[in-house]
């Protein structure tokens, strides 16, 4: 890839970074709020991007699956299943024994949590089980020479529909996978839009204006809740509501991350962004630990600053541990597959140094 389309691509990984911290942003949110039963102003920029901070982590997963979905299934299998497989599985064992084994001294509550987290999603990484899952099934209708349209409405419909059953993972399909394989099937325009929007930066800028004012609006209209625990949304009872504001909001998240691209001042970003498993897999211990000794230390901390607090240490631990272990070389196989976890003749995941950076030239 030339130096040049790099640079127009390099919203993508803004993008992700976006979105890990949105989702981070929820956990520590909502961490603080159920420890201390206050809300805080954290709560309210989290309300703003309910509609489409999930939405957009898996439209921009989706994003470049047709450079690999046409690939015989023993090389896609282990890019886009086997390799989020392993990562759910060892980070479910490392979770569970940290929580219901070290913390809760449960062993029989821990020996039922793993068992159970086969077939039901265990807590937080949920969305990595559901990106092998959505994998799977991208696979499947495109061997099945499934219409892109047919696949889009049908799933949008889903996502719509008030779909609750006792599976959890056929929740989650209900409800995200429309944006997972819209990432896949729309990529194209997508990246038009992207361009456009960086070609017209001013323009861009004054509709994202109006869309955030939209949005803002929509979320806090009369009959929204915004509870420690829990936010409801003013349009959330509008069948189809939701779905709009989702779609609006994730593409209003491509527009910011192309306007914000090439900026020097978002290395940082690009860089979680790149590194955004990393995050995923990891953030919550390092969140957990901090939130409780924050709270035992400064019981009476606002709990907006609080959450904002615990966000930056949920998202700078794992970069830390992942810089560590660049460094000493020992506990690479958290985050980079080893021999014995790739589909024999297939590559696997590669090791990438946590180095400073790169930065874009300046406009």
């Amino acid at each position: 890839m030339s130096i040049q389309a790099k640079q127009r691509h390099n919203w993508v990984d803004i993008a992700k970074g976006i979105s890990i911290i949105l989702v981070v942003m929820m956990h520590a949110t909502f961490g603080v709020g159920e420890a201390t039963e206050r809300v805080g102003f954290m709560h309210y920029v989290l309300g703003f991007a309910a509609p489409f901070r999930m939405p957009e982590f898996f439209l921009i997963s989706g994003l470049f699956l047709s450079a690999v979905i046409a690939r015989p299934w023993r090389h896609y299998a282990d890019r886009r299943i086997v390799h989020y497989i392993y990562f759910y599985a060892l980070w479910a064992i490392i979770l569970i024994g940290f929580k219901h084994l070290l913390v809760d001294r449960d062993p029989a509550g821990t020996v039922a949590m793993l068992a159970s987290a086969i077939y039901e999603p265990y807590s937080i990484l949920w969305f990595i089980y559901a990106l092998a899952v959505f994998s799977l099934m991208a696979k499947l209708f495109y061997q099945a020479r499934l219409p892109h349209w047919a696949v889009l409405i049908v799933a949008a419909l889903c996502s719509i529909a008030p779909i609750h059953t006792p599976i959890s993972i056929l929740n989650y399909t209900a409800s995200y996978f429309v944006y997972f394989y819209a990432g896949y099937a729309l990529a194209p325009y997508i990246f038009s839009f992207a361009d456009k929007v960086q070609a017209r930066p001013m323009i861009a800028a004054g509709a994202l204006m109006l869309w955030a004012l939209l949005n803002a609006a929509l979320v806090f209209a009369p009959g929204h809740i915004v509870a420690y625990g829990h936010i409801v949304t003013g349009i959330a009872h509008i069948p189809g509501a939701t779905f709009a504001l989702a779609i609006a909001g994730a593409m209003a998240v491509c527009a910011i991350a192309a306007l914000i691209g090439n900026a020097r001042a978002f290395g940082w970003l690009r860089w979680v962004g790149a590194h955004s498993i990393v995050i995923y897999l990891s953030f919550v211990i390092p969140m957990g630990i901090f939130r409780t000794l924050l709270l035992a230390v400064v019981p009476n901390i606002d709990a907006g600053l609080a959450s904002l607090l615990v966000l930056f240490v949920a998202i700078a631990g794992p970069a830390v541990v992942y810089w560590i272990i660049g460094k000493i070389g020992f506990g690479r196989f958290l985050f980079e597959r080893p021999a014995w976890a790739v589909v024999p003749g297939a590559p696997g995941s590669r090791w990438t140094p946590a180095e400073k950076p790169v930065q874009a030239p300046a406009e």
